[in-house]
């Protein structure tokens, strides 16, 4: 019996996506690989949502830092310290979600971030 789950995708092309989409997710440098050296010539709808996502979550994350930097700079508050701490952490896991997700070969959104991502980069 079939169900209709839209997280599932075609095994041939599990595979061709998988090395891309798993590679986006080792920092900036590894998106750039996955997109340029992986993706750009043999693209997957695998890979095309993998590196959406790890994108969003590389870009939240340099935001994340430059903010923090401007923040503790001016206030020096180790309130503030342990509340970005909290959001890396949070990003961390949503990180290890996506990452997870690649490894698997699954096309299962990164809470909060995997809609945001398809809707921002259509074109990757």
């Amino acid at each position: 019996m079939e169900t209709n789950n839209p997280y599932q995708t075609n095994p041939i092309q599990v595979e061709d996506g998988k090395t891309a989409s798993i590679v986006s997710y080792i920092t900036i440098i590894g998106w750039l690989i996955a997109y340029f050296a992986l993706h750009k010539d043999k693209k997957t709808s695998l890979g095309s949502f993998h590196l959406k996502q790890s994108l969003l979550i590389n870009l939240i994350y340099v935001g994340l830092n430059i903010i923090q930097r401007i923040v503790l700079f001016a206030t020096a508050s180790p309130t503030l310290y342990y509340l970005f701490s909290i959001l890396y952490v949070v990003l961390f896991i949503l990180w290890l979600i996506g990452l997870i997700g690649a490894i698997q070969g699954q096309k299962k959104p990164i809470p909060f971030i995997g809609e945001k991502a398809e809707a921002m980069f259509p074109n990757i």
